[in-house]
């Protein structure tokens, strides 16, 4: 057996980074300096009084009884090991086996397992055509009412992605969750991308389930989630084991027991006091998409003017100079790695999606004129020189 690959795993590490999956859960130094001695096994359950969700050293009871709900805008909430698990835990409880559940056509894949997972018959809404690829209440509406049509009820689950994963469109979920009301659907808002990047309220908006990642945006060292409901829905949704009273099934007795969920209570007032900053964040995604489009690097796809800090772009420029690189499609991943920049995959060159989300504005720029220095690198491979 070959274990030397084992022995010594590292990350190469850049001076900035515009991965979406990562912007937001960098973890802040000082949570870094508490965490070394919660990496054994169950850290957390030195003092276990036979519930995660009961301890007091660490204070997970006093985070998901207090401070989450209100940081949330729900009524109960609890920890999980990601969004994902949030999503099928809400699916599990709320629905059976056979009934619907209406997506956005925008949703993360990891919706669409959830409900597979949880035996649920999925309609996807429609959205608009490229570029913007918006999901509106109407496309709701419209999906609900083809269910009911086939089946002659209505669909068990709504989903909502806020923002999606891929172009960061922000839909409106006030609006969507009326539409689901009036039909009798409870609304599960997949707020992965918004849960610590900006305020977000479960309650204000109208849902009736909150998922969130810890690790994709609120600077917690994964796989974390949390989640949250509302008081209708956490009898169900928490109900606990004929077996073992004490706990909870759909979260299978405990959840996070290690470093992770320490992780998560460690960052949050970091994660409290950045989200006041969200209008700053979105600002500055704004001004680098309209310098990417100014300076004819890439077109942004999603909705403009953009909301989030998740960005798509198209670069019919860049896809050119690839077909003839020595390096093809890799050319842009090592340029940028080159001047100090990481975040977009190996191979991507036609379309790709970053995020500006805690970068500065100067940061920005640096990102801007490494795009720019690497097409003119290249420039004698684009045809329309």
């Amino acid at each position: 057996m070959n274990l030397d690959k084992l022995r010594n795993i590292t990350r190469e590490t850049h001076e900035i980074n515009i991965d979406p999956l990562q912007t937001g859960g960098r973890i802040p130094e000082a949570t870094k300096a508490n965490l070394v001695t919660w990496l054994d096994g169950y850290s957390v359950c030195d003092f276990c009084p036979g519930s995660l969700f009961g301890l007091k050293t660490p204070p997970i009871k006093l985070f998901i009884e207090e401070i989450l709900p209100e940081f949330l805008g729900c009524d109960q909430a609890r920890i999980t090991h990601g969004a994902r698990e949030g999503k099928y835990a809400i699916m599990h409880a709320a629905a059976r086996p056979g009934d619907w559940i209406v997506i956005d056509a925008n949703a993360h894949y990891s919706s669409i397992v959830a409900a597979e997972r949880a035996g649920l018959n999925i309609k996807k809404t429609e959205r608009t055509p490229e570029p913007e690829y918006l999901i509106t209440p109407e496309h709701y509406k419209n999906a609900i009412e083809e269910v009911e049509d086939e089946t002659g009820n209505p669909p068990a689950l709504a989903l909502v992605t806020y923002p999606d994963g891929n172009y960061g469109n922000m839909p409106n979920v006030k609006k969507i969750a009326s539409e689901c009301h009036k039909h009798g659907v409870p609304l599960i808002l997949n707020a992965a991308y918004a849960v610590g990047r900006m305020p977000v309220s479960m309650r204000e908006l109208g849902a009736d389930f909150i998922v969130g990642s810890g690790h994709k945006s609120m600077a917690a060292s994964g796989p974390v989630g949390v989640l949250g409901t509302t008081e209708e829905h956490a009898e169900n949704l928490f109900r606990k084991s004929r077996y073992y009273p004490i706990k909870e099934v759909e979260m299978l007795g405990c959840t996070v027991r290690g470093m992770p969920a320490v992780s998560l209570m460690l960052s949050f007032p970091y994660v409290q006091e950045r989200i006041k900053r969200w209008e700053e964040e979105v600002e500055n995604a704004r001004w680098f998409s309209s310098m990417m489009e100014k300076e004819g690097i890439a077109e942004q796809y999603g909705e403009k003017p953009h909301n989030h800090d998740l960005l798509f772009f198209v670069s019919e420029k860049l896809y050119e100079i690839a077909q003839d690189h020595k390096k093809r499609g890799f050319f842009l991943y090592h340029g940028l790695k080159k001047r100090g920049i990481s975040g977009i995959k190996p191979g991507l060159t036609r379309q790709f999606k970053l995020s500006t989300y805690g970068l500065k504005k100067e940061e920005l720029e640096k990102v801007i004129n490494a795009f720019l220095e690497i097409i003119e690198e290249n420039k004698s491979l684009l045809n329309s020189q």
